[in-house]
C-alpha cells in the first residue's frame, strides 16, 4: 500500500478524526448503567459481542458494498446501502448517530484538497437522502485515499474500537491499561470480522441486536448520561 493512502487511513481511523466518534457509546452506557457491564471482563465480553454481532454483520459489510459502489460509480448501489443502514438502526440516538457523522465526515472531506471527480463524488454524498450515513460516507473517504478494500475495512473497525474503549474507560470506569488490553482483544477478532464482512453478499446483511435496542431505547430517557447514544 502507498504510504499516503496507509496515512491516509491511519487518519480516517483516529478519534481525533472531527466527526464526534467520541462522544457515543452505543448502548454501552447503558448497560453500564443496568450493571450489565461493570469490570474490565464483562467491558471485554460486550465489546467482542457487538463486534462480531452488530460491527462486523452489518456496518462492515455495508461499508464494504459502498466502498465497492463508489469505485463503481454505481450511485443507485451506494443509495440502496445508505438506506439500508438508515433503515436498520433500531433507536433514533443511533439513526442520530449514524448521520450526524456521517455529515460530519462529509464536511470534513469538503474541507480538503478536491479535483473535480472528487468534488463530483462530495455532492453525491450530500446528496443522498435523507442524510449520508456514517459507513458510505466512510467509504467514499477510504476509496478516496487509493487504499485496498480490505486495509480500508481494518481501518473503519479499528477507528470503532477505539472510541468504544474510550467510552468504556470512561463509563465503566476503568484505567487506561485495561483499555489497551480491551483493544488488543478487539484488534485480535477485527481480521476475522472484516475477512467475514468482505464475503457477505448484500442478501447476507442482517441488523438484529435486540438488547442493545433496549438499552439504547432506555438510553434516550436516561436520568445522567456521558454520552450521546
Amino acid at each position: 500500500m502507498a504510504p499516503l493512502a496507509w496515512l491516509g487511513l491511519m487518519q480516517l481511523a483516529s478519534p481525533a478524526l472531527p466527526v464526534g466518534g467520541f462522544s457515543y457509546s452505543e448502548g454501552l452506557e447503558a448497560a453500564v448503567e443496568t450493571g450489565r457491564v461493570t469490570n474490565e471482563a464483562q467491558a471485554t465480553s460486550w465489546l467482542l459481542d457487538q463486534l462480531q454481532l452488530s460491527l462486523g454483520r452489518a456496518d462492515l459489510p455495508a461499508c464494504v458494498a459502498a466502498m465497492r459502489a463508489w469505485r463503481e460509480q454505481d450511485m443507485g448501489a451506494v443509495q440502496a446501502v445508505n438506506d439500508w443502514l438508515l433503515q436498520t438502526r433500531e433507536t433514533s440516538e443511533l439513526r442520530l448517530q449514524a448521520e450526524q457523522m456521517g455529515r460530519s465526515l462529509l464536511e470534513w472531506l469538503r474541507n480538503k484538497p478536491q479535483d473535480e471527480h472528487s468534488r463530483a463524488q462530495l455532492q453525491a454524498l450530500a446528496a443522498l437522502q435523507p442524510a449520508p450515513s456514517w459507513p458510505v460516507a466512510f467509504a467514499l473517504a477510504a476509496a478516496q485515499t487509493g487504499a485496498p478494500l480490505r486495509e480500508a475495512m481494518l481501518a473503519h473497525g479499528f477507528g470503532w474500537a477505539e472510541n468504544m474503549v474510550g467510552a468504556a474507560v470512561k463509563a465503566v470506569p476503568l484505567g487506561q491499561s485495561a483499555g489497551q488490553r480491551i483493544l488488543q482483544a478487539l484488534s485480535a477478532a477485527l481480521p476475522g470480522a472484516v475477512d467475514a464482512a468482505l464475503a457477505m453478499g448484500d442478501d447476507q446483511r442482517q441488523a438484529f441486536t435486540p438488547m442493545l435496542a433496549i438499552l439504547s431505547a432506555q438510553h434516550e430517557a436516561q436520568y445522567s448520561r456521558l454520552f450521546r447514544s
